[in-house]
């Protein structure tokens, strides 16, 4: 017969066993969603390039495309500490003209490297004039890193928001980005952009650490409430 601590014990043990466990569910389902995702995001990619006609919005994120416009590239921003290949340099970001529309949208290029002493000397870019050809991908915005205080200007910065970077340079910016992945493109850059991933190992790591947790607490219970005193009583 439990004694009224023993209930106390045995019901916090199978509390924290079920929260435990409902989380590494959860986990599960999330990494379940992912997956779905990540196949559609898959599809979407194989579909046929879109063509400046065809580029629409947001909802046509990780669809290739092959875009003709012109560079304005006295508008090119240098995104610093974005790192490539194990070294760290700068994203180069140009908005892109396209031909027979009045909208323009941001093209991210290629990764750039920083000089080592001069940290806002900018290496040479080959930017050609007249109507140019960009091969790529659909994207979100650049990705953000953290930065103190309000966002800078010029054209070195930490982030480029979009929206807002469109009406500083007066321009009609679509709400996404190209990542240029057009390897024949000769302007120096580098651009070996790692795979699209949702996170899905992640989710599988937290599934494992809850699952691991609710075993843990009822070997716990098991052993300090039912074996320890069994072996106890034996010892004479």
């Amino acid at each position: 017969m439990l004694s009224r601590r023993g209930w106390v014990v045995l019901i916090a043990a199978l509390l924290s066993a079920s929260l435990t466990g409902r989380l590494g569910l959860w986990q599960l389902d999330r990494a379940a969603q992912k997956v779905s995702l990540q196949a559609a995001l898959d599809a979407q990619s194989q579909q046929p390039a879109l063509s400046n006609a065809e580029l629409a919005g947001a909802d046509q994120v990780h669809r290739r495309v092959a875009l003709r416009g012109t560079w304005v590239a006295d508008r090119t921003v240098w995104l610093d500490n974005r790192p490539m290949d194990g070294r760290v340099g700068f994203f180069v970001v140009t908005p892109l003209l396209l031909s027979g529309r009045d909208d323009t949208v941001l093209v991210q290029r290629g990764w750039a490297p920083r000089h080592v002493a001069e940290r806002n000397r900018l290496p040479p870019l080959a930017t050609p004039a007249g109507e140019v050809e960009v091969i790529g991908r659909l994207a979100a915005s650049p990705s953000r890193l953290y930065e103190l205080g309000e966002g800078s200007t010029g054209a070195i910065r930490q982030n480029l928001d979009p929206a807002a970077f469109g009406a500083e340079a007066g321009l009609k910016l679509l709400p996404l980005t190209v990542v240029q992945t057009d390897a024949s493109a000769d302007d120096g850059l580098l651009r070996h952009w790692p795979a699209p991933e949702l996170g899905l190992h992640k989710h599988y790591g937290y599934a494992f650490q809850w699952f691991a947790l609710c075993a843990l607490i009822l070997v716990l219970y098991v052993w300090f409430q039912l074996v320890r005193p069994r072996l106890r009583k034996q010892q004479p």
